[in-house]
């Protein structure tokens, strides 16, 4: 896995979290619209981290403490549940 430890990541300003029936999902916006392909739906804790990305974050400890706050699991787990979620956003370019 990659370290992201040091640095500062935002969502991207062309990338709204909205609820749908339920579902919390990624609309995107702009050129994004063409780029992404289908609907993103997103979990429970990944609603958590979206959030905490959407305003910017210094760096992956926070998001891995936001996780160890919410929910009673290890360091660990949170810790790779937290690079699996930067991982895929930034495969997707949905960060910065």
């Amino acid at each position: 896995m990659a370290d992201w430890r040091g640095d500062g990541m935002k969502i991207k300003g062309d990338f709204m979290l909205r609820e749908i029936a339920g579902q919390s999902i990624v609309v995107p916006l702009g050129h994004n619209v063409v780029s992404v392909n289908g609907i993103i739906t997103l979990t429970e804790s990944a609603v958590i981290l979206w959030k905490i990305l959407e305003n910017g974050v210094s760096g992956i400890d926070e998001l891995t403490d936001a996780l160890l706050n919410e929910y009673d699991v290890d360091c660990e787990t949170a810790l790779c549940s937290v690079e699996e979620f930067i991982g895929q956003l930034r495969e997707k370019d949905m960060i910065d």
